[in-house]
């Protein structure tokens, strides 16, 4: 699942082709044709990032995006106009994250649609910028790529290296696997989702003293894996 997208436009045409070429791309799509009920779906399904179109009638996008941003942070990709600049000033200043200009290429908008979530969920996720990581015993150095569980080096390849490092940068907190994928292996990852396991799998093989009772990478069943706290 690479998350879920609300759209909120009033155009059925452009909904429609909205819709169908994001779930192309393996997104849960739920779409309104109001402002009034793209809020209400807001709160119901706490979409992963809102497209809305700024010209709505009643409670225009503007208004949406104002109560979307100070109820759940949702990031906001703006339809609009090319005779609405000003509203286009204003929506950045209230939160939305960018703005595609009608007409526009479906292949423009699904770039803005990466772009925009890849930034939300390295924020999220807390990448890690320290030049050495340290988490209990183990530690990370970013700079030569080299990892240590005390005194004892260990060899990693790069997917394991950067499944580590993410997980240790966020001890304490749990990773998501979606955030993990995406982190680790790109938002344009279309590969079996069950990769991930089995990477976890073999690191575990690697650092832990006993793989069937980790101490390092833990699983949250449902949800993802997190490293235990210092």
């Amino acid at each position: 699942m690479r998350g879920t997208i609300l759209i909120v436009e009033d155009n059925q045409l452009l909904r429609d082709s909205l819709t169908y070429n994001l779930r192309k791309q393996g997104y849960t799509v739920l779409s309104a044709a109001s402002g009034e009920e793209g809020l209400e779906k807001a709160r119901r399904e706490k979409p992963e990032l809102m497209i809305i179109d700024i010209g709505l009638p009643g409670v225009d996008g503007l208004e949406v995006c104002r109560v979307v941003q100070a109820q759940s942070k949702a990031p906001v990709i703006f339809l609009t106009a090319r005779g609405e600049e000003t509203d286009r000033i204003v929506g950045l200043e209230i939160g939305a994250d960018d703005y595609v200009t009608k007409p526009f290429s479906m292949g423009e908008l699904l770039a803005r649609v990466r772009a925009v979530l890849r930034r939300t969920r390295a924020l999220a996720v807390g990448l890690p910028t320290a030049e050495v990581i340290r988490a209990r015993d183990i530690t990370i150095d970013q700079s030569t790529h080299q990892v240590a569980i005390g005194d004892r080096p260990v060899a990693l390849p790069p997917k394991g290296y950067e499944l580590l490092r993410l997980l240790a940068a966020n001890a304490g907190r749990v990773v998501d696997r979606q955030a993990i994928l995406d982190a680790v292996w790109g938002e344009d990852f279309f590969g079996d989702p069950k990769t991930l396991d089995v990477h976890i799998h073999w690191l575990r093989q690697k650092i832990e003293p006993d793989p069937h009772e980790p101490q390092y990478i833990l699983t949250v069943r449902g949800v993802g894996y997190r490293f235990p706290p210092q």
